[in-house]
C-alpha cells in the first residue's frame, strides 16, 4: 500500500449515525413500518456508497416495539449487506431505548474518542409506555451523549411532539411531522443529506441543517397513495 493510500485509510474517522425506531404495535397500520422501512434501506444504501476518506459512516438502528434491541448494531455502512426489516408489536419502551442509545455513546470500545459526533434520529408515532425520565436525562446530559446532534420526526396525530421537541438540539431543524408514507421519505432524505454532506466536508464535526427536499414530481404516487396516517 502506497503512504498516500495508507494515510488516506487511518484518517478515515467513524461518524455514527444512530436511529432510534419507534417499532410498536400501532406502527403496524397505516403502511407507516413499510414506509420506515423503506427509507432506511435507502439511506443505508446511500451511505454504503459514500467516500471514506475523511469519515466512516457507521449505522445502528434501535428499536422499541415490545422490547428495546438493538436491531442493528454499530456497523460501517459499506460492510451492512442485507437490512432485516422492521417488525411492528408491542408497546413502546422508549425509556430503554434511550438508556441502549446512552450507554453505546458512552461507551468508548464502541464509539472510539477518535469519533466524529454520532448524529441520532428518533422516530416515533405515540407516547413512551416505560419510564424515561433517568434515561432521557442521561442521554441529554451524558458526558459524550450531550454532543451528539438530534433529530426528531413524529409520525400521525398521536405522537409525543412535546418529548420529541425536547428531543431535537437543532435549532434550525424543530421536530419534524409526518402526515403520510412520502412524509417519511422526505425527512429520511433530509437526513442522508444533512450526514453526507458533513462526511464530505473539511470540518465533518460541524452540524450540517437538515433542509427537507420538495415533493418531487418524480416521485411514484402509487407508492404512497392511501398511506395517510
Amino acid at each position: 500500500m502506497s503512504k498516500l493510500k495508507q494515510f488516506q485509510v487511518q484518517s478515515a474517522r467513524p461518524l455514527p449515525i444512530i436511529i432510534m425506531a419507534d417499532t410498536s404495535g400501532s406502527m403496524s397500520v397505516d403502511g407507516k413500518i413499510d414506509a420506515l422501512n423503506h427509507a432506511l434501506k435507502e439511506m443505508i444504501s446511500t451511505f454504503s456508497s459514500e467516500s471514506r476518506l475523511r469519515a466512516e459512516l457507521q449505522v445502528c438502528v434501535i428499536t422499541f416495539g415490545g422490547v428495546a434491541s438493538m436491531h442493528l448494531p454499530l456497523t460501517a455502512a459499506h460492510k451492512i449487506e442485507g437490512f432485516e426489516p422492521l417488525p411492528a408489536t408491542g408497546g413502546t419502551p422508549m425509556g430503554t431505548a434511550f438508556q441502549l442509545a446512552a450507554d453505546m455513546m458512552e461507551d468508548q470500545e464502541i464509539i472510539p474518542s477518535r469519533a466524529y459526533k454520532p448524529v441520532v434520529v428518533l422516530i416515533s408515532d405515540g407516547h413512551p409506555t416505560d419510564d424515561i425520565n433517568s434515561s432521557f436525562d442521561l442521554l441529554m446530559n451524558g458526558e459524550r451523549s450531550s454532543k451528539a446532534t438530534r433529530f426528531a420526526m413524529g409520525i400521525g396525530a398521536d405522537a409525543e411532539l412535546s418529548l420529541l421537541s425536547d428531543f431535537a438540539n437543532d435549532l434550525e431543524a424543530p421536530v419534524f411531522k409526518a402526515e403520510n408514507a412520502r412524509d417519511i421519505h422526505r425527512f429520511f432524505k433530509a437526513v442522508t443529506m444533512s450526514v453526507t454532506t458533513r462526511s464530505r466536508s473539511t470540518t465533518p464535526n460541524q452540524s450540517t441543517p437538515l433542509e427537507l427536499p420538495p415533493v418531487s414530481e418524480n416521485e411514484n404516487d402509487d407508492e404512497f397513495e392511501e398511506l395517510d396516517f
